[in-house]
């Protein structure tokens, strides 16, 4: 299973947004894929180690060196197919660079 981790502001609906949206479109893609939505300033490092994508909103200096690879899916939320596809493709290009699948 390929961990994903979206994160935002809140953590209560953009990122709610962004998880449903890479679960829904990576399992018609033919991956098994699980994501994760918080706070932003709730992730640590720690966190981090355990999922294989972060999604995030927005570029955001969390104050460490992010080691997983990183995808800026904010477009997915303004629900245009042009918008969100090249953060589907750009999802499913790190699943196939990382051997994640």
């Amino acid at each position: 299973m390929i961990k994903i981790l979206a994160a935002c502001g809140a953590g209560v609906n953009s990122s709610h947004q962004i998880k449903d949206a890479l679960e829904k479109e990576m399992k018609a893609r033919g991956y098994n894929v699980s994501c994760d939505a918080v706070m932003i300033k709730d992730i640590t490092e720690g966190m981090l180690a355990h999922y294989d994508i972060f999604a995030q909103i927005a570029k955001t200096d969390l104050g460490f060196e992010v080691k997983i690879p990183v995808v800026d899916a904010g477009p997915i939320l303004y629900r245009m197919p042009a918008m969100a596809k090249p953060v589907y493709d750009a999802v499913e290009k790190v699943i196939k660079d990382n051997g994640l699948s």
